[in-house]
């Protein structure tokens, strides 16, 4: 697979909570560069980063993030606060317990109602498979189907795990064909972003791929 292709379908992230405004530049420097889907930075640093990427690369932000027990006033407001920064795309967090507690209908008016404040941009629903069952994730991909969502993703990066292939091949299995996947969490390396985008991720949040790619001696063109 091209890794022109690869780094395409990358959200390149920085979502560390001792990131500095030097480390959010030097991540949209590199989104610029090495022409990544986004950069996916904290909600802090949207307004900052906008302005610095002046539309050469799409901001990516959190809402609800990571733990996803925000209130949905709250992750509305988060969201319509991001976009009216400069925000391109939302990835948001689920309330697992709402999950857990079978309180479907709640998180399906949660997803939406994040949806419409953001404006048309677009909308990532993290479901945080690493802490669900297998029942647990399909019944998420129904939910996000039927909602006005545009991807469902698997993971922060800050719980017990990340992205699997199984996962992966989950999503695909069970999501309506007008929503997207996107794997996040332990993408270590190319093999590992080959494999997710050939199960059907068509994004990949990871902060290791632009890294792998500096210290590739065969690429041209950047």
């Amino acid at each position: 697979m091209d890794i022109r292709e690869i780094l395409s379908k990358c959200d390149h992230t920085l979502l560390s909570p001792t990131a500095t405004w030097e480390d959010i530049k030097k991540i949209v420097d590199d989104g610029v560069k090495y022409r990544t889907a986004s950069v996916c930075i904290p909600p802090s640093y949207v307004g900052r980063a906008s302005e610095y990427a002046a539309g050469r690369v799409k901001i990516c932000t959190v809402i609800g993030f990571p733990n996803g027990y925000s209130t949905t006033a709250t992750k509305v407001f988060e969201a319509a606060d991001a976009v009216a920064r400069g925000a391109d795309e939302i990835d948001m967090v689920i309330n697992l317990g709402d999950l857990k507690d079978g309180r479907y209908d709640e998180i399906l008016d949660e997803i939406n109602r994040v949806k419409g404040a953001c404006s048309g941009r677009i909308l990532k629903v993290i479901i945080e498979t690493c802490l669900l069952t297998d029942e647990e994730k399909i019944k998420m991909c129904k939910i996000v189907s039927e909602s006005s969502a545009d991807f469902i993703k698997t993971s922060t990066g800050f719980s017990t795990g990340g992205a699997t292939a199984h996962d992966i091949e989950l999503f695909a299995a069970n999501v309506d064909p007008r929503v997207k996947i996107k794997a996040a969490g332990g993408i270590a390396t190319i093999s590992d972003a080959e494999n997710f985008i050939r199960l059907g991720a068509s994004r990949l949040g990871t902060s290791r791929i632009v890294k792998l790619v500096k210290g590739m001696t065969d690429i041209t063109g950047y």
